[in-house]
């Protein structure tokens, strides 16, 4: 195993999950899946025995609870914890949060925002999908009162590929352009601005350009936006 790899354990019941997890992180560069678990025991006795960098869980699955991801974070407080279940209520969220996983996203996400997930995750980053931060905001859940949410870093830290999507937002391509760009799905573009609006603490396009242009990530002479992109 090269010294550079990510290494990845998986946790699920369900054996067909773990396999298509275990497909999707194989097309992300510098992943090694070193054991799967399906249950809470398994993935205890797992990160002790292996101290793998990034675990995918769903602690909502059969066999697992919101106590294992507490235990995982204890062992290892460095581990980074992706949480991908078909749950996405306010009060399972603020649970996950505080528990300490780092990123959430639901079972029925597009593949391109799985693997999103899982590069960010491993690489020390966040990723929350669309869905999960709709329900934050939705239920006025204050993220800045809830421990050990990566959300809340200052100086705002933005993705490689969060960036990317900000500059070409800010010289005025729609979404469908972005993602034609980088060879994205325009749901996976669609939960990009998304996370950078929830980072930035704006709501609107507007904001996102200008903060681009403050920031130095495109010149005023790029500006060209003249409304929402759709």
């Amino acid at each position: 195993m090269s010294s550079l790899s990510t290494t990845v354990a998986i946790a699920d019941s369900s054996a067909l999950f773990r396999l298509g997890v275990r497909n999707m992180a194989g097309h992300v560069k510098g992943i090694q899946i070193v054991g799967e678990a399906s249950t809470s025991e398994d993935l205890v006795g797992l990160v002790q025995s292996f101290d793998p960098k990034v675990v995918i869980v769903d602690f909502l699955a059969e066999g697992f609870d919101i106590d294992v991801v507490r235990k995982v974070k204890v062992m290892k407080p460095r581990c980074r914890v992706l949480a991908i279940t078909s749950e996405q209520s306010g009060h399972t969220i603020v649970n996950a949060l505080k528990a300490g996983v780092d990123s959430y996203i639901k079972k029925d996400c597009d593949l391109g925002e799985v693997e999103d997930a899982i590069r960010e995750t491993s690489q020390g980053g966040a990723f929350f999908c669309g869905q999960i931060l709709d329900r934050i905001r939705k239920e006025s859940i204050d993220v800045s009162d809830l421990d050990n949410l990566p959300l809340t870093c200052d100086p705002i830290h933005l993705s490689a590929r969060e960036t990317e999507v900000l500059s070409l937002i800010a010289e005025g391509h729609t979404n469908g352009v972005v993602a034609s760009k980088l060879f994205l799905s325009a749901h996976t573009v669609t939960t990009h601005r998304k996370n950078i609006m929830a980072k930035l603490g704006v709501n609107n396009t507007a904001a996102m350009v200008m903060y681009a242009v403050k920031t130095g990530l495109v010149s005023p002479n790029k500006f060209l936006f003249q409304g929402e992109a759709q």
